[in-house]
């Protein structure tokens, strides 16, 4: 029987592994074989180059640029956007006002918010990336002009234009278009806690402050650092590059200067824009070990004991 049983589970997973391999890590093993190469993406022809391409991109001024911007992304998105994401899923399971017949209830409203809050997440990225570029349009968006509106028209910043600001604009639109997906995750967790536990939280005193960081967050763990992961996923891949390709400047985007260039968008023009494919791979596996890390590190500084209730 044991036998049998062993042979039925090989058997079960040996189409869904053969697939796995097939579309995820043979595409990983052949980018890593292409880096080693001078392929250009548009010939079938190419030749063996050793570790020129990783030379060049440790030489490379743009690549420190966008690694940069990468590990910005990775350390500020999930930080904001986690954090954000917990306080108002807090508010609306939890930090409500006590009401006739229920001692822990969400603030008014909240399945109204939760719907506003997950409302992006039903626009596509490109969608989200083009309506924030007309708002950032210096001379006819929506932000100088309510900046206008309320006397503030000498303050008319070049949003996307400015070095400066250009980074933090991406940035506030990243946070935004994914904020609302982990406050219904967070909600969903913090739901499932009984609420025996604030109610006698409570009762010996504590608030909601307390509450929080005493009962939700440890009970929540494993959930928010999921999510802290999955979100330095996004900014560190599709996400990123989609917004970043849209709203910035330049041939490609990822201007002015290179100020908000990050790695996806420095692959895809090395590989289709300059017709640099082997070179192009060779930043996508420096971009696949950086996610590995970052995985890693999260891993490694979350872990703790799992809480049972």
């Amino acid at each position: 029987m044991q036998h049998g049983k062993y042979r039925f589970i090989v058997g079960f997973l040996a189409a869904p592994l053969a697939l796995y391999a097939l579309f995820v890590i043979w595409p990983f093993v052949q980018s890593i074989y292409y880096s080693f190469t001078d392929w250009t993406g548009l010939s079938p022809e190419f030749g063996m180059v050793g570790f020129d391409n990783y030379s060049r991109m440790l030489d490379d001024e743009v690549f420190w640029k966008s690694l940069q911007h990468s590990l910005t992304f990775a350390v500020v998105l999930p930080l904001v956007t986690v954090g954000l994401a917990l306080f108002f899923a807090f508010m609306l399971n939890v930090g409500g006002r006590r009401r006739k017949g229920a001692a822990i209830a969400g603030v008014r409203g909240s399945s109204f918010y939760k719907i506003v809050y997950f409302f992006p997440q039903v626009l596509s990225i490109a969608i989200v990336a083009l309506l924030f570029q007309f708002a950032y349009n210096p001379n006819s968006g929506a932000i100088n002009s309510v900046l206008k509106g309320v006397g503030l028209g000498s303050v008319q910043p070049d949003w996307l234009g400015d070095p400066d600001l250009a980074l933090i604009c991406v940035m506030v639109v990243l946070v935004w278009s994914t904020v609302g997906f982990f406050v219904v995750l967070f909600s969903a967790g913090m739901a499932s806690i009984p609420r025996d536990f604030y109610e006698a939280a409570l009762l010996d005193g504590a608030n909601r402050f307390t509450t929080f960081f005493k009962i939700t967050l440890p009970l929540l763990w494993d959930t928010v650092q999921s999510g802290w992961i999955y979100m330095g996923i996004l900014a560190l891949g599709a996400e990123s590059f989609a917004v970043v390709q849209i709203m910035t400047v330049g041939p490609s985007g990822g201007g002015p200067d290179y100020s908000t260039i990050v790695l996806p968008l420095y692959v895809y023009q090395k590989a289709f824009r300059d017709g640099q494919a082997a070179y192009a791979t060779t930043i996508g596996v420096a971009l696949l070990l950086l996610t590995l890390a970052f995985a890693a590190v999260v891993m490694k500084l979350g872990r703790r004991e799992r809480l049972e209730f």
